[in-house]
């Protein structure tokens, strides 16, 4: 596996790689979500791509950019193991230069949910994302579905920008207890963690209900809440029920696809999972797929 740091030296071992690409972009602290998309990617494609950057416009002021875990020697291992064929882990110097002005933003799809509650999150997401795109020249890159907003938006830029490459939306790992695998979950005390697993029992339970007929989202969101509320633990952020193909909330019955989302905080950690409903619906990639989207 090579590991470059430079942009030129990525050119260089990108010019050496005439197969099909897979691109997986990471933040670091990986853990078994990171490897089942680079999984993936290694199924699709001749060669797989792996970027490490903690991209730090997409933090807000009050947020964990200081604190994001770091470590670089455990994630170039378990990318090796994982069988990476090249890693690029850039400085943000590199990324961004001194008189740095160009910015990507995507609209309509950023509004509410995480872009509400993180103002110029998605900005930062989405031009470090098309940088990555445009130095490594992937035929496919891979996301998962817990950050099913994120997904959304990098598959509106592509689309809307004529990107040639597709992106591929994989299911969201779950712990054995049912948590979403994050980075942020290191953060969590004993007793947080394991309250944490209601944030799963919620939506499941609102799957039930929907699988028995219940349609109207006010109700749904009930279902959730009260669950939630009965972990004295959990802080509830926001739950979404949304149009799964445009993310805008839903108030009232809806027999469209609907993207169940929520953010709750154990602390100060905010953990955030999602789940389409009816179920049979695994990713945003093939709710897309049957709307005719991008």
């Amino acid at each position: 596996m090579d590991v470059v740091e430079s942009i030129d030296a990525l050119r260089q071992a990108r010019a050496r790689i005439t197969a099909s690409v897979g691109l997986v972009t990471t933040m670091g602290a990986l853990h078994a979500g990171h490897i089942a998309l680079v999984e993936q990617a290694r199924t699709e494609n001749d060669a797989v791509i792996a970027t490490i950057f903690v991209n730090p416009t997409q933090f807000a002021q009050n947020e964990d950019l200081s604190k994001y875990p770091r470590d670089i020697s455990r994630d170039l291992d378990m990318l090796r193991q994982a069988g990476v064929d090249l890693v690029f882990t850039p400085t943000a110097e590199q990324i961004y230069p001194t008189g740095f002005q160009t910015w990507i933003e995507v609209e309509q799809v950023t509004q509410g949910l995480e872009g509400e509650r993180r103002p110029g999150h998605f900005r930062g997401v989405t031009t470090v994302v098309a940088k990555l795109f445009n130095l490594t020249q992937p035929h496919r890159a891979y996301f998962g579905q817990k950050d099913a907003q994120q997904a959304a938006v990098i598959k509106r830029m592509v689309r809307d920008l004529n990107m040639p490459l597709a992106i591929r939306v994989c299911p969201t790992v779950h712990e054995a207890d049912g948590l979403a695998m994050s980075s942020r979950n290191v953060y969590l005390s004993p007793e947080q963690r394991k309250a944490a697993a209601v944030i799963r029992r919620s939506l499941l339970a609102a799957s039930a209900a929907y699988e028995k007929g219940e349609r109207d989202t006010n109700n749904l969101r009930v279902v959730i809440e009260s669950l939630l509320k009965s972990e004295p633990l959990a802080q509830i952020d926001y739950i979404s029920i949304a149009d799964a193909g445009t993310l805008k909330n839903i108030k009232g019955s809806s027999d469209k696809p609907v993207l169940v989302s929520l953010v709750v905080k154990m602390g100060n950690t905010r953990l955030l999972d999602n789940m389409l409903l009816p179920a049979s619906l695994n990713t945003i990639e093939e709710l897309t797929q049957i709307l005719g989207g991008a």
